[in-house]
């Protein structure tokens, strides 16, 4: 943990307000659900909750499924991180941030679908070499908790209809999960 610099005081009502440079780093919206917690050296850490990384466990499950039926590399992402991947090495993908365009895919609930022979410039995860063919955005309750991308591989650099129902079906299914 380190240290900002920044001291805030607890108004009346016991709020505290997180300034706007460590919001923008962090990524933290209005909104937000922030975890709290204590330590016995009396700290309080606000960390941000993310209901895809509870379960990041069946995340990694249906990654698992959609790589051995697609036979292309999967990421989950919460709205912020990759939790799971299937297809490509941990490290590779592990921990990176959501890229700018991922996050404006689920921002507008939409969706990406690599066009047939088009060329593909969509990175879903910072720093990651590779690009997505199919996005699809986790949502439950009204709300996008993250997303789900294939990835190109050296047979699949274009989504078929395989692909699109696939990851479509996964979104909807964890949506569903967190419930």
């Amino acid at each position: 943990m380190k240290a900002t610099g920044i001291v805030r005081r607890i108004d009346d009502l016991g709020r505290v307000v997180i300034p706007k440079e460590i919001r923008r780093t962090m990524r933290i919206r209005e909104g937000d659900p922030l975890e709290i917690y204590t330590n016995s050296e009396g700290e309080v850490i606000f960390k941000k909750y993310s209901a895809i990384s509870e379960m990041c466990e069946n995340a990694a499950n249906v990654a698992d499924v959609m790589y051995k039926t697609a036979g292309c590399p999967v990421i989950v992402f919460d709205k912020d991180h990759v939790v799971a991947s299937a297809g490509l090495p941990k490290r590779e993908a592990a921990e990176r941030r959501v890229s700018a365009q991922l996050e404006a895919v689920m921002e507008n609930r939409g969706q990406y679908f690599c066009p047939d022979g088009g060329s593909n410039s969509f990175y879903p995860a910072e720093g990651l070499d590779r690009t997505a063919i199919a996005a699809v955005p986790i949502i439950n309750g009204g709300d996008v908790s993250g997303a789900v991308a294939f990835l190109t591989s050296e047979k699949h650099t274009d989504a078929g209809d395989l692909h699109k129902s696939l990851i479509t079906a996964a979104a909807r299914f964890l949506g569903k999960q967190l419930e």
